[in-house]
């Protein structure tokens, strides 16, 4: 199946492992997804609805506006992309976006401008919460104008929410399929590319979640998360069926490692609940007969036990 793109370029997209993927997703009323990314799985899937959330405001207020203000924000947008693609325009832009987001629509252009000019598709942020990624250096950075388009037509679907995945996952009903695509688990003591906006994401965080999707699927709702393959998710996600197999890294490969990643999707399924093989009485509903000996509907006022009681049963047979 082919994949549909989106507006972003997104480090850790799962474009590339979508037909993987989408064999563990299952059918439902909802998708939630409390890390929204780029949206490549709302966009690679079939839910009648959508609740995407994410902690960045600037990622969910991008989205809300796609959805929002089509029109406006194409024209803005567009404008952008016009201008001179020069580190100078790049620094001039992102020094607006950080100053002021007042107009949503403008901001919201900004941010892509910045994702599509900056490096590699990275979004990372200061302490301060200043956007802070380098210029990208690209020779004719790519407008995704279709793909905004198909976008703002599937968008129609979803609710966007700028929440931390706690405060989203208050938010499951019955019905709902809950997909997680946290900051990975650094597969190695250097690697640190775990931010979740302007913070670490920390190995409470990762506990907190896997113990709330542990608590969710307890009560039947189905749980999937992807994570790094290393000991340490393997041993988070010991109760779940776990999924492995390697995928494309885009940053972070230093000279002489691999280009691949070894990857796991974790997931908990309902298990059905075994029907009984015993039939039910029409009366009482007691198993184990088509009318119970001790119904009272069946038996009207004479049930079994009254007629031990009472000595009826206990005549000779002829």
């Amino acid at each position: 199946m082919s994949i549909i793109a989106t507006p972003l370029k997104w480090v850790g997209s799962k474009a590339r492992v979508m037909d993987i993927l989408r064999e563990h997703l299952p059918a439902g009323d909802r998708l939630v997804e409390p890390f929204a990314g780029s949206c490549s799985v709302m966009m690679n899937t079939d839910y009648p609805e959508y609740l995407i959330a994410d902690i960045n405001p600037d990622l969910i207020n991008l989205y809300q506006v796609i959805k929002e203000d089509l029109k406006e924000f194409i024209d803005t947008a567009e404008g952008l992309f016009r201008t001179a693609n020069t580190a100078e325009s790049y620094y001039r832009f992102r020094q607006v976006f950080n100053r002021s987001k007042e107009n949503r629509t403008t901001s919201a252009a900004l941010f892509l401008y910045l994702n599509r000019h900056g490096y590699r598709g990275v979004c990372r942020y200061n302490r301060a919460g200043g956007f802070n990624v380098p210029y990208g250096h690209y020779a004719s950075p790519y407008f995704p104008l279709a793909e905004i388009h198909a976008f703002a037509e599937k968008a129609r679907r979803a609710k966007f929410i700028c929440a931390a995945f706690g405060e989203t996952l208050q938010l499951i009903r019955p019905g709902d399929v809950v997909y997680c695509d946290p900051p990975y688990i650094p597969q190695t003591p250097t690697a640190s590319f775990t931010s979740y906006h302007t913070d670490g994401f920390t190995h409470n965080d990762q506990y907190d979640l896997c113990s709330e999707l542990s608590r969710l699927s307890e009560r039947g709702i189905p749980v999937i998360a992807s994570n790094s393959d290393t000991h340490h998710a393997h041993s988070l996600y010991h109760r779940f069926d776990i999924c492995r197999f390697t995928a494309p890294r885009s940053v972070g490969v230093a000279a002489g490692e691999s280009k691949q990643a070894g990857e796991i999707i974790a997931k908990r399924l309902p298990i059905p609940a075994a029907r009984s093989l015993s039939k039910v009485c029409d009366g009482c509903g007691y198993e184990g007969g088509g009318h119970c000996p001790d119904c009272g509907p069946v038996m009207g006022d004479a049930t079994y036990q009254e007629m031990v009681a009472s000595g009826a049963l206990d005549a000779e047979p002829f």
